[in-house]
């Protein structure tokens, strides 16, 4: 969708990044050693002519080596992204704006399920099925459709960086920080 050609990547991604939205944010910590599960529901709207709406359920699983070596250094994303444009785009960006070295990040998501109400009637029924089951680790994301890898990839970003203080206070505690 958006191929890697010089200056105007940093603000396709800022575009990209812009047009997903987290509407249900999920507020607990990742796991400061081994892995964590992110599930979430993705809501995705049509563009232009077609309004189709779809929904799909997935997880991030988040990976932190216990060891850290010059063959572990680099992120690694997994399943993100259907096209390999947006994928590099993706990589460009973040290896120069964030730190997320020595993770691995892995998309698992289920099949989509095409749905006849409108994005916002979606996303309230879905607020309401979480409500009702009291369930508040699955977040609720919402994008144009070609945009889902960036969503999933905002929504784990996110995670990870509001859970940078928490991950911190952990290892001052275990004695890996002064």
């Amino acid at each position: 969708m958006f191929p890697v050609d010089g200056f105007g990547n940093e603000r396709r991604f800022r575009a990209a990044w812009d047009a997903v939205e987290i509407v249900r944010p999920v507020r607990y910590s990742l796991f400061t050693f081994g892995a964590s599960d992110l599930p979430y529901f993705l809501v995705l709207s049509g563009l232009g002519a077609d309004k189709t709406v779809s929904i799909t359920k997935g997880e991030v699983k988040i990976t932190r080596p216990l060891i850290i070596t010059p063959n572990n250094a680099q992120p690694e994303f997994q399943d993100f992204f259907e096209d390999s444009d947006d994928e590099d785009l993706a990589q460009f960006i973040l290896a120069r704006s964030a730190s997320f070295s020595n993770l691995k990040l892995q998309n698992q998501s289920g099949p989509k399920r095409i749905v006849s109400d409108s994005v916002e009637e979606v996303v309230a029924k879905l607020n309401k099925q979480l409500d009702d089951e009291e369930e508040e680790h699955v977040a609720i994301l919402t994008a144009p459709q070609p945009l889902a890898g960036f969503a999933v990839l905002r929504y784990a970003s996110d995670r990870i960086m509001q859970s940078a203080p928490d991950n911190i206070q952990e290892l001052r505690e275990r004695g890996f920080l002064p």
